[in-house]
């Protein structure tokens, strides 16, 4: 399979949680570069914001509640995806939450399982469920949303900082079961994003020192191209020189 830099006309591109703050820039930059796009969405008002974002582009654009933190669930979806298009080229996990604020000791003791599944569980499961099928066309790329936290974990985040380490070590992991087969896997490691969402949460923060998700959005796609094609097993820092 080739394509060229940038360019990914004729390619099925699944974005998991693929109408979040991130997940939304990393959609529209993919229907922009000419993919077919499928996202997971659990918020149907996010998924027809989308829509209306993608304009003209939307006629490539398809979406899906699904919970992916379920194994059966994301197979279900890979094999519905492969029985409509024949093959899926990229799997972009963009799914996750926050959940911090409190000393490890303070912390409520459901931290850890919340963070865990929807920082690791949901890769695992979309990584258990696709990257068989990439192997089988010889061919494919999986980028993998993580944090800066864990590389660099802050105080009151340790479960947040365990889930995304974590979600880290299983990609690198992945990518040496994967060295030989033609698919690739990495992951990405952003700061905290300027989203709607986070502005809420810290409002007096300075948002122009957070990454922007339409500038991780084309890291994203340049680690899917074949500009990238030596970029294996890597987490790529997306927080700039702040």
């Amino acid at each position: 399979m080739h394509r060229l830099s940038a360019t990914f006309e004729g390619e099925t591109v699944l974005v998991a949680g693929g109408t979040g703050g991130l997940g939304r820039s990393v959609s529209l930059a993919f229907l922009d570069a000419g993919a077919h796009v499928i996202v997971t969405y659990r918020k149907e008002e996010e998924y027809r914001a989308l829509e209306t974002a993608a304009g003209a582009k939307s006629s490539r654009l398809s979406g899906n509640v699904v919970d992916v933190t379920d194994e059966s669930a994301a197979r279900n979806l890979c094999d519905a995806i492969l029985a409509r298009s024949g093959h899926l080229d990229v799997l972009v996990n963009a799914v996750g939450r926050y959940t911090g604020g409190r000393k490890l000791w303070e912390a409520d003791a459901g931290d850890f399982d919340a963070m865990l599944t929807s920082n690791l569980r949901a890769g695992v499961a979309l990584c258990r469920a696709i990257v068989p099928a990439m192997v089988r066309q010889g061919a494919g790329v999986v980028v993998n949303v993580a944090s800066r936290s864990a590389v660099a974990p802050g105080p009151g985040e340790a479960a947040y900082a365990a889930s995304k380490a974590a979600a880290v070590a299983m990609i690198a992991s992945l990518a040496e079961d994967l060295r030989g087969t033609g698919v690739r896997a990495n992951s990405v490691l952003p700061s905290i994003i300027d989203t709607e969402a986070n502005r809420r949460a810290m409002p007096k923060a300075d948002f122009s020192k957070w990454p922007k998700p339409g500038d991780i959005a084309r890291v994203i796609l340049f680690l899917c191209g074949d500009d990238a094609k030596l970029v294996h097993g890597a987490a790529i820092p997306v927080y700039g020189a702040e």
